[in-house]
């Protein structure tokens, strides 16, 4: 095939060009259904249960797709995640 990589190189010419490309990564805690009814009523001190419990993974969603789940740590003074399970890259 044309342009394609040796067997043991690494990392083929052609992804090496998208290494720094930046993704929008997000952990997401859990969801829900509100009305909108229920979103305008969302004030200070509300409380929107999720649903998931406490104890559960997040998963953390790289583009739109979740990619991995873990648990939530403290890093320090920010919050980071985890992972305790990696997604197959099927579709």
């Amino acid at each position: 095939m044309r342009g394609s990589a040796p067997a043991d190189d690494p990392e083929p010419p052609n992804l090496a060009l998208l290494m720094n490309v930046g993704l929008h990564v997000c952990a997401q805690l859990g969801t829900c259904t509100l009305t909108v009814g229920e979103i305008l009523g969302i004030g200070t001190g509300s409380i929107v249960e999720l649903d998931r419990r406490h104890s559960d993974p997040v998963d953390l969603i790289v583009n739109g797709k979740r990619v991995a789940r873990g648990e939530i740590i403290a890093v320090e003074e920010q919050l980071g995640v985890r992972v305790t399970e990696v997604f197959d890259a099927s579709p």
